[in-house]
Formats: structure tokens, sequence, C-alpha cells
């Protein structure tokens, strides 16, 4: 008899316009568990900051990676998908310490092809300037860490389909 894998808790992290919001509902509707929109993890404070044009800080983020990881740690042995930039290592051990188990699909691709995407959202303005920022503040997975790195090339869809077997190859 096969024994039954416990669904992962996953984190879909990668610089703004990588898809975060757009693949973490369709992987998880591919897994059969529930996503959940990082940005609604935020206390209203950092919505008045961000609303304002003002950069978050490392200090603003503490309660808004701590409220994920708090929802990742309520997921564990259930499965969960939630978007988080997760840019910094720091970031994703914050998480890890409230949800050992989690594991990352960090949405990896090329500046230009993120930019294009960027620039033809509906109803979003970010400027390059932002972007360029985040690939400076961007540490990618370490080695020691559990995650997989998926390319944005292509359909969302597609996107999806090789974040699950990306993750199917994780065990």
């Amino acid at each position: 008899m096969q024994e039954r894998r416990t669904p992962h808790v996953v984190v879909v992290m990668g610089v703004a316009g990588t898809g975060k919001t757009t693949i973490g509902p369709l992987l998880a509707d591919r897994l059969g568990v529930p996503y959940a929109e990082g940005d609604d993890f935020h206390p209203p404070a950092n919505i008045q900051k961000m609303s304002s044009g003002t950069p978050l800080t490392d200090d603003d983020r503490w309660p808004w990676l701590d409220a994920i990881g708090s929802w990742a740690h309520g997921r564990a042995g259930l499965g969960g998908v939630v978007s988080s930039s997760a840019l910094k290592r720091g970031y994703r051990d914050r998480l890890r310490a409230a949800a050992p188990d989690v594991v990352f699909v960090h949405l990896t691709g090329d500046r230009a092809l993120i930019e294009d995407r960027m620039s033809h959202r509906q109803g979003h303005f970010m400027p390059t300037a932002l972007l360029d920022s985040q690939f400076a503040t961007l540490q990618p997975l370490g080695a020691d860490e559990a995650g997989v790195a998926v390319d944005v090339a292509g359909s969302p869809d597609d996107i999806a389909d090789r974040a699950v077997e990306a993750l199917g190859r994780l065990g």
C-alpha cells in the first residue's frame, strides 16, 4: 500500500512582477489546497505606509512575516499555498521559525521579461527603480533551503505545471 504524502505548505516567492498572485492560486488548485494572498496579512500601518509611497523597513515586515508564518503553521500537515516576496534569507528564516516545514517556490526569470509583464499589468504601477531595488535585495534560495526555482517564461498554466513537477521532485 502506498503511503499518502502530506501536502506541502508552499510559499510562492520572488520579485515584483514574477506572478506570485497569478501562479499561487493556480498552484493551490493543482495541489488541492487553499491559497492565501500574502498582501492580505499586512497590518493596517504597513498598508498606510505603502499607499503613501513609503517603502517598508524590516521592522515593518516582521509582523507581516509572523502573520504569514502563523497561517503556514496552522496549515502544517494539511497543505496550503501563500504568496510572499520573501526576498531575503532572513525573511525566509522568520517564516521557517514559525512553520519549519514550509517549502519555497521561487519564481525566477529574465529581468526584461518581468519588466515587460509589469508594464502591461492592469491597475498596477511600479517604477523600474523599484524592480531594480528588488533584484538588488533578492537573495536566491540557498542549497540548504527547502524549495525550487521555477522560470516564469511561458503561460501561467505552464509555470504552475512546472512548479507542481518541481515540488514533486522534492519528495
